[in-house]
């Protein structure tokens, strides 16, 4: 038996291996999935979590794996590349022939001076984590006005559009309660822009300046000042709030590093056209938890895994992998109101306006404000727990296609 351990039930876990398990016979292969807990977080949803969205957004990680599929609960405590083994913190040895890192990324707020501690879910949020976005929801019902600070520590992070997202719905949220006069909204952010990409960050920056809201670019903070309810920065700028709305720093898994497997931020460095360790040819990352220089996403992690697959099955035929990722990502916008923009970029093409998916035909326009954008945010909640995580195919091609663009 060929022994496939695939780290993480999380969203790139979950889609490899119910892919894997169509394509693998089980009289030859064992396919294992490791998580530290038994629930499925559809992580999309939690952005909706503080302005009173649904809170069921949990599944047991079983029910969504295929039959055949072995799930362990428990914490990694550390893998050995060399002898193939990954240990577990309960002291169980696995043994595998082939790994599968896809254990993502999350927010670290004990790595910024000052913003974990007291005031830690009081006057500063995250909505990132479950707990963190039903908190900062009490904390906008009872928020009488003052200052709003979003705050992004730095890059990469998980879905990076997500920021700019509660900005602005917590815009239209004040609005509609009467109360936008009394709020002031600011977005600090460690670019120099709204966003990673020069096209789109000119239409975000005026969806900025359209509502009102501050931009603070360039701000690499340096400790949050929680008894002056103040962000420091490395430059001694100072960014006071009444109420702070932090991303932290995103990081990998920690075993991560210590299993010698990854960089500084604990993100597994992959060749970004295979996904295969550069270190470790018989270990590949998925997800959020390589390196690649694309969106932290679950469009990549769905494009990605669809290229994975193919490269996978040659590479254990000892084929040479001839398929490779491009870097593809799209991602819907919610910017209040119920409209939405819409992006589609990869490696080497950052976002374009014009239409989406079907060339001119659309139906969903590009970096333009659409109320049919904000429903293909709503309708990916039903793709994303009946299409994509069974590993079922969709009509999206994994690479990016020019089709409907308009170069700039």
């Amino acid at each position: 038996m060929k022994r496939l351990v695939i780290l993480g039930g999380g969203t790139a876990g979950t889609m490899v291996a119910n892919k894997l398990r169509r394509r693998l016979p089980l009289s030859e292969w064992r396919i294992t999935v490791i998580d530290r807990d038994s629930r499925h977080l559809y992580q999309p949803g939690l952005l909706f979590v503080p302005f009173g969205g649904r809170e069921d957004l949990r599944k047991p990680r079983r029910q969504l794996l295929r039959q055949g599929i072995r799930l362990l609960t428990g914490e990694i405590a550390e893998v050995d590349p060399v002898a193939k083994d990954v240990h577990l913190a309960d002291g169980e040895i696995l043994r595998y022939d082939y790994l599968v890192v896809a254990t993502g990324t999350g927010p670290r707020p004990d790595q910024t001076p000052g913003m974990l501690g007291p005031e830690w879910h009081r006057s500063i949020h995250d909505f990132y984590t479950y707990d963190g976005a039903c908190a900062l929801r009490e904390a906008l019902q009872g928020f009488t006005g003052g200052r709003l600070v979003v705050h992004v520590v730095d890059q990469p992070i998980k879905c990076p559009v997500a920021p700019l997202e509660f900005t602005f719905l917590a815009e239209a949220f004040f609005r509609h309660r009467e109360m936008r006069d009394q709020v002031e909204l600011v977005y600090v952010t460690p670019l120099d822009g709204a966003f990673t990409k020069p096209i789109a960050a000119r239409h975000l920056g005026r969806l900025l300046d359209e509502r009102k809201i501050r931009l603070e670019t360039d701000f690499m903070v340096e400790r949050v000042d929680a008894e002056r309810k103040t962000l420091v920065s490395y430059d001694e700028r100072e960014v006071g709030y009444d109420l702070l709305v932090t991303i932290p720093l995103n990081m990998g898994a920690d075993f991560v590093a210590s299993s010698g497997l990854g960089d500084e931020l604990n993100y597994v460095p992959v060749d970004k056209h295979t996904l295969q360790s550069t270190a470790y040819p018989d270990v590949f990352a998925v997800g959020d938890a390589n390196d690649i220089p694309t969106s932290k996403a679950g469009s990549v992690a769905h494009f990605a895994s669809d290229v994975f697959v193919e490269n996978f099955l040659q590479y254990v035929d000892g084929a040479p992998m001839t398929h490779s990722f491009d870097g593809h990502s799209n991602c819907f916008i919610e910017t209040g109101d119920g409209k939405g923009l819409l992006i589609d970029f990869n490696y080497d093409t950052e976002p374009l306006p014009g239409r989406f998916p079907l060339g001119w035909l659309g139906p969903l326009s590009l970096l333009r404000e659409t109320r049919a954008n904000h429903w293909g945010k709503v309708a990916f909640r039903w793709i994303y727990w009946h299409v994509l995580l069974p590993g079922r195919w969709l009509p999206l091609p994994a690479a990016m296609s020019m089709k409907g663009k308009v170069r700039q």
